[in-house]
């Protein structure tokens, strides 16, 4: 059986590609269609293929050309059309549409078609939001939802027909933990002092910073991580750090893979206080390293926190924030080691939760796709 992955835009390239490595060792043909990812290095691939067809003249110019945006968006249609040449596979597994309104109505008519829907809509969506992402899940014969939440939102808000919906968990980015090639800590965030919380990722709005750094300025003995690609003005987010009590430092650039292992396993615990998500990539590095999680109590993370794996918040709350982080310590969840830093007292706990996620995105993925074959007229039994 072939599979091909697309997302034009290599919007998520650790999921892409660690979902392309367990399909290919499921036993699939695997190959993934997107464009060069401009930010640094992605893993490399592991028993399947990639071809970089999209946007290639666009990427020829670099990051930072002038120009890039416009002539990305000019070469979307051509590329777009093209990709009906290049699909052969049994199945199709959009990860993406870089352009939903316009590629639900030019996709190509290869099927069976597969989604997973990342992020299904905002918290209060308008009507053409709600009618583009019905148009754009609509075409598709399966889509996959990595939550509960994510699943009643396809079927009640978007309108899907609950037979085409599937969870499957996203699946702890276990990778992380066995690079071949890890390196120190960054020299922004060498020779730590104390506990540290790690914020991980794009810096945008939606995420929390303002909330987090008025959290933060009620706790003493710590240190805040604030550790991504910025998305957003980064000087209010500064403003906020100076009046904190605890010392915030700041790693506001693209993090290679190879740098990742020794930011999380230096952190005592990892924060996520979004206003609005699904679920997020971070959080399954988190669980990967073992760390506990804070989050916000939206999209899917309350099914998680329900494991427990991680404590929950009300979101744009500081106060309830700053609390669960106290909490930790009173309920002896974090415990002080040997060498002076913070261990997770359910490690062993959160280790069978991410592994058993990890082997259900695989089998499950796998089983899905081969029954959509099925009822195509392929003769294919899951293994």
């Amino acid at each position: 059986m072939k599979v091909q992955l697309v997302d034009p835009s290599a919007f998520t390239p650790p999921y892409d590609r660690a979902l392309a490595g367990a399909l290919a060792r499921a036993g699939a043909e695997v190959e993934l269609l997107t464009s060069r990812f401009l930010y640094g290095s992605v893993p490399e691939p592991e028993g399947y293929g990639v071809r970089e067809c999209f946007y290639r003249r666009s990427a020829e110019r670099g990051l930072d050309a002038s120009g890039r945006r416009a002539l990305k968006g000019a070469e979307h249609l051509a590329d777009m059309r093209r990709l009906r040449r290049e699909l052969d596979a049994d199945v199709v597994h959009y990860q993406w549409l870089t352009m939903p309104e316009l590629d639900a109505r030019i996709l190509p008519r290869r099927r069976p078609r597969v989604m997973t829907a990342h992020y299904v809509l905002p918290p209060a969506p308008s009507n053409r939001e709600v009618a583009t992402a019905r148009r754009m899940f609509g075409a598709m014969d399966a889509v996959v939802a990595h939550s509960e939440h994510g699943s009643r939102r396809l079927r009640d808000e978007v309108g899907l027909d609950p037979a085409r919906v599937h969870v499957i968990p996203h699946g702890a980015f276990d990778y992380l933990t066995r690079l071949p090639r890890e390196t120190p800590l960054p020299m922004e965030l060498e020779r730590p002092k104390g506990t540290v919380i790690l914020f991980f990722g794009l810096l945008r709005p939606y995420k929390g910073l303002d909330t987090l750094l008025e959290a933060f300025r009620r706790l003493e003995g710590a240190e805040l991580w604030i550790v991504g690609n910025p998305r957003m003005p980064v000087e209010p987010l500064h403003r906020l750090a100076d009046e904190a009590k605890g010392r915030v430092r700041f790693l506001t650039r693209f993090v290679e893979d190879a740098e990742i292992p020794a930011i999380f396993r230096r952190a005592d615990l990892v924060v996520l206080p979004y206003r609005d998500a699904e679920h997020s990539g971070v959080l399954y590095t988190g669980l990967a390293f073992g760390k506990p999680l804070v989050l916000s109590a939206v999209g899917g993370f309350p099914e998680l926190a329900a494991t427990g794996a991680g404590r929950l918040v009300s979101p744009e709350d500081p106060t309830g924030l700053a609390a669960a982080l106290d909490e930790l310590y009173a309920r002896g969840v974090l415990v002080e080691t040997d060498e002076g830093t913070l261990d997770f007292r359910h490690e062993q706990e959160r280790i069978l939760v991410h592994e058993g996620m990890a082997l259900a995105r695989r089998r499950l993925l796998h089983r899905r796709v081969a029954a959509a074959l099925g009822t195509r007229g392929f003769d294919i039994v899951p293994p």
